[in-house]
């Protein structure tokens, strides 16, 4: 008799009654079709302004989302509500205020929407988001997201394994790192001619390949089993769990293959403070506070809601990437 053994990041039963919301809110879009879906969606998904809606998005994509099968690993704590999830956002392209992106990205034009792949792969060129995410693995995965502003979140993604889609680009083997930028449009992001963000758009980031090819690396193109809401990097977005959120680059418009480590934005912006790797690390504090402990949202005044932070953000399967580095020099 096979005896598993439950991995810390596994769910309580009591914990997983969401996931069961989502499938069948999915099951109900192929049987019944969208009335039937808005009939059974719970509140939070029905009663949201429109930068937040994804009736607009194109059918694959939705089909794509609904069609996500449950993927590993989950985590037992509680989800951070929806509301908090797409109102509390950092997206500077909208405005440097937690709220600014849902008040502005509403008007964000998320399809048409092309890709660009350039550098040493073999398969480049300019793809139809549509075939570029084309045939590949669709999951629902609950990570943990903490930010490094020491506050964080419990977010069920749905999206496609990075490996999966780095696989089907073929990268050659002059590929050491994978390189992100993010669309930087004045006419549909107001904070991109912005003088009071202090950033050089395009955002850019990066990871080394086998950081990007890890299996807990993400492409996601949804959240609550829906499309991404604009604020929340529409349509699709890095989720790298056991990096400071600000490695998660949003509203991907190029994705590059090079030889050399990529520049990316806050490590250009303030090297000391944001580093290249940005692991969480409870015991590497940022200059102007300590990362020893976190905000879980949702809290308040007379419940700010701290819990200690964790190495790597608790996924200590990805301890071996690093093995026989110093992680307070690469921070």
């Amino acid at each position: 008799m096979l005896i598993r053994k439950r991995h810390r990041n596994d769910p309580k039963s009591s914990e997983i009654t969401p996931e069961s919301v989502y499938l069948k809110r999915r099951e109900l879009m192929i049987l019944g079709g969208l009335a039937g879906l808005f009939a059974a969606t719970p509140a939070w998904a029905r009663t949201v302004d429109p930068a937040t809606e994804d009736g607009s998005r194109p059918a694959w994509l939705r089909q794509q989302v609904a069609g996500a099968k449950a993927g590993e690993p989950r985590t037992d704590e509680k989800l951070t509500p929806f509301d908090d999830v797409t109102h509390y956002n950092n997206f500077y392209e909208f405005g440097t205020g937690k709220d600014d992106p849902a008040a502005h990205a509403g008007g964000l034009k998320t399809h048409p929407w092309q890709v660009t792949v350039a550098g040493a792969a073999e398969r480049t060129g300019t793809f139809d988001l549509e075939d570029l995410l084309k045939g590949l693995p669709v999951e629902e995965r609950i990570y943990r997201l903490r930010c490094v502003e020491a506050w964080s979140m419990v977010i069920p993604w749905v999206g496609i394994p990075m490996a999966s889609l780095l696989k089907k680009l073929q990268p050659t083997s002059k590929a050491r790192y994978v390189a992100f930028t993010t669309l930087a449009d004045p006419k549909q992001m107001p904070g991109v001619d912005s003088p009071f963000t202090g950033i050089d758009f395009p955002y850019r980031e990066g990871l080394r390949l086998d950081e990007a090819m890890h299996p807990l690396t993400l492409m996601a193109i949804g959240l609550y089993g829906r499309t991404l809401p604009n604020q929340n990097g529409a349509p699709m977005r890095l989720v790298v769990p056991w990096k400071y959120g600000f490695k998660s680059i949003k509203s991907i418009v190029r994705i590059e293959f090079t030889e050399q480590r990529p520049e990316t934005t806050w490590n250009l912006l303030a090297p000391r403070e944001y580093g290249f790797y940005a692991n969480v690390n409870p015991e590497v504090d940022h200059p102007r506070w300590s990362q020893s402990r976190e905000r879980r949202l949702p809290n308040s005044l007379f419940n700010p809601n701290w819990q200690p932070t964790e190495l790597f953000n608790g996924y200590d399967q990805v301890a071996g990437l690093y093995k026989g580095m110093d992680l307070r020099k690469n921070y």
